[in-house]
């Protein structure tokens, strides 16, 4: 029994060794540079996506998170959120703005400074952050507010990184830009480098102060680089975030929607302009959305309508061309130019889209109001022939056939009538008026 027990203690102890072996291999395998890249705005969906590779370096013990950047700039609020992150991270994060010819405007100067490595490519600039507020008059006191909360933010992260508080903070009060080297100058970046080689090589040996008052040294020449793709929902919801993209899925699924209603029982359309307007939903909540916009585009429907039914020659559907571009243009109130809807994209959409419902109503109207020419409602109105005299009952040539008919008023054969009313294989008519 001893024997046994002893035994069985052993093999416990190397099971044990094996696991705390294959445990320390997998840390020290994953001891890595985990790698992501921005070139868009900045959105709601680059927050996950940042927030997700900072949770999966600490998870997965990296050595450093290296972010290349090339952005005009976003979204205030994704802004703070992805910089609170950046902040709390256990793993140092280097921001390189790269390749050369990019740039981390706006919004990217603050994710910049939030770096634990500031770093540029030669060739690239970074800065204007002061904060705008398209579409809305501010008056001097909110504007002031605006940019003191903003300003109030940079200097709270430029502090902790020892970097230039002064010069930060005229990016956003003054709207200053600076090339690579200007802003190595001034200290408000740690390196300018060619490659991350060049990065790593570079940065070797020396301190990184962490935004809790640590320092640490980071040594990454050797260092494995593995990148850390978007997930499949974020890639397909970050392209759904290009304002010019959410508008021409807004626009198709309202026409696809109106060909529904217009041709009840296709079925095709309506789902398919269900799916596109949820899509467009999607993307829209997400995006600061003016309401009146969306009266616009709404009301460009209704004009396309009355063109067709009220036959305006074009003024009512030039109206709905211009309500539905109008409506594009201010749909989204970004605080940059790229993330607003461009003029092309707009009249890009309106002009075909107009032009092929108010065909399409005009069409069905004319549908609508035709005679039917088929069955026995076509019969009606028809112009026939007395085949024998009506007395009133009798014989009618009509529509290539002899009928029985009773007439109105006592006919003599030859008469020339017209039908009245059609019951089953009988017919009722009149003689024809001179």
């Amino acid at each position: 029994m001893i024997h046994r027990s002893a035994s069985r203690n052993r093999s416990g102890q190397v099971l044990a060794s094996l696991l705390l072996w294959l445990l320390f291999s997998s840390a020290t395998a994953r001891a890595e540079v985990l790698k992501i890249v921005i070139n868009d705005t900045i959105h709601p969906m680059t927050t996950e996506y940042v927030e997700r590779a900072l949770a999966t370096a600490q998870a997965e013990n990296a050595k450093a998170v290296l972010i290349e950047i090339n952005t005009p700039g976003g979204l205030l609020g994704a802004t703070r959120d992805i910089i609170e992150k950046l902040l709390a991270s256990p793993v140092p994060v280097i921001i390189y703005v790269t390749p050369s010819g990019s740039r981390a405007g706006s919004a990217g100067f603050f994710i910049l400074q939030a770096a634990d490595v500031a770093v540029m490519s030669p060739g690239t600039n970074t800065g204007a952050a002061h904060p705008v507020v398209p579409g809305v008059k501010l008056d001097e006191v909110m504007s002031k507010k605006i940019e003191n909360d903003a300003a109030a933010l940079m200097r709270s992260v430029v502090t902790k990184r020892g970097r230039n508080v002064e010069v930060a903070e005229s990016t956003v009060r003054e709207s200053k830009s600076f090339t690579e080297q200007e802003a190595l100058s001034q200290h408000l970046i740690d390196y300018v480098a060619s490659s991350e080689q060049d990065l790593f090589q570079q940065m070797r040996g020396k301190a990184v102060k962490r935004f809790d008052g640590k320092t640490v040294s980071l040594d990454l020449t050797n260092e494995p680089i593995r990148p850390f793709d978007r997930t499949l929902k974020q890639k397909i919801f970050g392209l759904l975030m290009d304002p010019n993209l959410a508008y021409a899925l807004l626009a198709l699924g309202l026409f696809a929607i109106y060909a529904e209603l217009n041709n009840p029982g296709t079925v095709l359309p309506g789902t398919v302009g269900l799916i596109l307007i949820v899509l467009s939903a999607f993307a829209l909540n997400l995006l600061p959305v003016r309401f009146a916009a969306l009266a616009l585009i709404a009301t460009a429907f209704v004009l396309f309508a009355l063109e067709a039914k009220l036959a305006s020659h074009g003024v009512l559907g030039i109206g709905g061309v211009v309500a539905l571009t109008l409506g594009g243009l201010f749909l989204v109130d970004g605080p940059i130019p790229e993330m607003r809807v461009h003029l092309s994209t707009a009249l890009a959409v309106s002009l075909p889209l107009g032009a092929i419902t108010v065909f399409l109503m005009t069409m069905a109207l004319k549908a609508r109001a035709g005679k039917r020419v088929s069955g026995m409602e076509g019969m009606l109105g028809e112009i026939g022939t007395a085949w024998t005299p009506l007395s009133p009952n009798g014989k009618v040539f009509v529509h290539g056939e002899i009928w029985d008919a009773t007439a109105s008023s006592p006919l003599e054969q030859g008469s020339r009538v017209i039908v009245k009313r059609v019951d089953g294989l009988h017919i009722d008519v009149e003689r024809v008026s001179e």
